[in-house]
């Protein structure tokens, strides 16, 4: 699975996921939900790219 950034430097590894904020380890990228957002800084899915 790939992983995705922030700009300012969290990345999202579906492998960990982010359990503190709702997604389980194992959801890929597609299946984070729309109105989650970076658990450091608060930009949407939307400002992540590929990495």
């Amino acid at each position: 699975m790939e992983k995705y950034i922030c700009p300012c430097s969290y990345e999202y590894d579906p492998a960990v996921g982010d359990p503190d904020n709702g997604v389980p380890a194992g959801t890929p990228w597609e299946e984070v939900p729309a109105d989650w957002v970076c658990p450091w800084c608060g930009l949407g899915k939307e400002a992540f790219e590929k990495q």
